[in-house]
């Protein structure tokens, strides 16, 4: 890689950091999404800590990925409006590194924020203490897993009307295998059993994800600016 596309890279990544504070409500939608789906559930269950702990790896799981396609909407759709994206892909620079900085700071802002509120939904599904660190761990890598997964889908769907429908058609199917080892992760850090084999899983497919994303995205991007 040369040094100036890590340089146009990393100045696309503080750009990306900065701009979502201007428009609170892109940082907050998620989360409080992500904090009522956690807190509604047990209202569906009776209030036994036992029901809500065998329940609570699915719904921490299926709330996160819910949450994190509120914010996936808004990955390219903002730049394609004003005209960044056509610039970054007629730049000259990696379109490649370029996009697979704004997936970095969509986890940033979106999947890290969303595996440090786990632990609060935790509690209200009765998970035991000693398995929030292996909850927060989980989320955090099968959160980046899901960006990158997701970054692709973002693109193929640049443009598209009914965008967003579409994209949480075509993310959620890909996504099937990291909500399984996520979910399997947690229950084993839930009954104290190590995680370790779910966890090589989802480091598993970060890695392919960090390979094969950026350079997929890439492409779908500039079929959607065509």
């Amino acid at each position: 890689m040369k040094s100036g596309s890590l340089a146009v890279a990393r100045l696309v990544a503080v750009r990306h950091l900065r701009l979502p504070f201007r428009k609170p409500s892109q940082l907050i939608q998620p989360l409080m999404f992500f904090m009522i789906v956690a807190t509604l559930f047990p209202l569906t269950l009776t209030p036994e800590l036992s029901r809500l702990r065998d329940a609570a790896p699915g719904v921490l799981w299926v709330g996160a990925l819910l949450s994190s396609l509120l914010a996936l909407e808004y990955l390219y759709r903002d730049d394609a409006v004003d005209g960044t994206l056509e610039q970054f892909a007629l730049s000259g620079q990696s379109l490649t590194w370029m996009l697979f900085a704004k997936t970095c700071t969509h986890w940033l802002l979106t999947g890290l924020p969303l595996a440090l509120f786990a632990p609060l939904a935790a509690m209200l599904l009765g998970v035991p203490a000693r398995a929030m660190g292996g909850l927060l761990a989980a989320l955090a890598l099968g959160g980046f897993a899901m960006s990158l997964v997701g970054a692709i889908s973002a693109g193929l769907t640049l443009g598209a009307r009914r965008g967003g429908v579409l994209l949480s058609l075509l993310t959620i199917p890909l996504t099937v295998p990291i909500l399984i080892f996520g979910a399997d992760a947690t229950q084993r850090a839930i009954v104290g059993d190590p995680i370790a084999p779910p966890m090589y899983l989802l480091g598993a497919i970060a890695v392919l994800g960090v390979t094969l994303a950026p350079l997929a995205a890439a492409a779908a991007v500039r079929i959607g600016l065509e």
